[in-house]
């Protein structure tokens, strides 16, 4: 099938490209100009050049698909260069979901994000907002939610590289963020998902009939704690890291007057969704979509030893 892709050519979409490329699909991939040459498989998909604001270019990324993946979205805003959560997770998604409904495409498949919901952080209300667009849209629709996604970046941003650059590399021990002020209190896990899995579940659910109307959480077989993370990425990077209790209140203070510059590492609500946690149980869809999860183990993480995360 031709599957209309919106974010094919970030960390996530370049193994969705791969993973509809080995499926026999053919990727319709909205590109914005100068970009071309991050598509991988580029012979083998319909480059329509545009952005997401352009409706007739969503559409015409659409013409002729028989369904849609919408993968566009951010982890920090820039608004004075127009990248914002609403504008790219809300509005940008609000746009493929109508233009499907208009041009006759009726399979609908939005990546969102583990732990959404109404009233949160800009970055969860949008994607929950989306999720809700799609709800009432008609279209067959199918949401996955993946917590933090790791994996080889391949000249992207990733999780674990920015963790490498930003708290394994500097020598200074690595903060094991707490509420409140005492360590006591501290305590949260992620189950990191691998960036296959959840490009494999993307995939495997357009030709899954039982998917259709499905919210589905993708996480990684292993719930860690903060420091189990931060141990896991130094040993792959080939180091011991100190790991020090830190209490979050005054790392968001200092970001309330930092984050709104670029060389500041943390955003406010990064801050809070980094200690809400973000793990999950996802042994059932994983059953389902018959994807055998892989482990955030040191063995999966050696695109680390000599990576540098890169930059914007």
């Amino acid at each position: 099938m031709q599957v209309g892709l919106f974010g094919g050519t970030g960390f996530v979409g370049s193994y969705l490209v791969d993973a509809l490329v080995a499926a026999g699909h053919r990727p319709s991939l909205l590109v914005r100009a100068g970009s071309e040459d991050r598509v991988r498989h580029a012979d083998a998909c319909r480059i329509v050049e545009g952005r997401i604001d352009e409706a007739s270019a969503v559409e015409e990324a659409l013409r002729g698909c028989d369904a849609v993946i919408y993968n566009i979205g951010i982890l920090r805003e820039y608004p004075s260069r127009g990248i914002t959560f609403r504008a790219l997770q809300l509005d940008g998604a609000r746009s493929a979901i109508d233009a499907a409904v208009r041009v006759g495409v009726n399979r609908f498949v939005l990546m969102s994000a583990n732990g959404v919901e109404a009233r949160s952080t800009p970055y969860q209300e949008t994607k929950f907002r989306a999720e809700q667009h799609l709800a009432t849209s008609g279209l067959a629709g199918t949401v996955f939610r993946p917590s933090v996604v790791f994996g080889d970046p391949r000249g992207r941003m990733e999780f674990c590289t920015q963790l490498a650059r930003d708290m394994i590399r500097p020598p200074i021990p690595a903060p094991n963020f707490f509420t409140g002020w005492s360590p006591a209190r501290g305590g949260f896990a992620m189950s990191p998902v691998h960036v296959e899995n959840v490009a494999a579940a993307f995939v495997r659910a357009l030709e899954m009939a039982d998917t259709i109307g499905g919210c589905y959480p993708l996480c990684g077989p292993e719930a860690l704690p903060w420091p189990g993370i931060i141990r896991r990425i130094a040993a792959a990077c080939g180091r011991r890291k100190l790991i020090l209790p830190a209490p979050v209140a005054p790392i968001r203070l200092l970001a309330g007057l930092l984050d709104r510059f670029e060389f500041f590492p943390v955003t406010r609500d990064q801050l809070t969704m980094l200690v809400q946690g973000n793990s999950g149980d996802s042994g059932a869809v994983f059953r389902l979509l018959d994807i055998q999860p892989r482990k955030f183990v040191v063995d999966e993480l050696d695109y680390l030893r000599d990576s540098q995360a890169p930059g914007r």
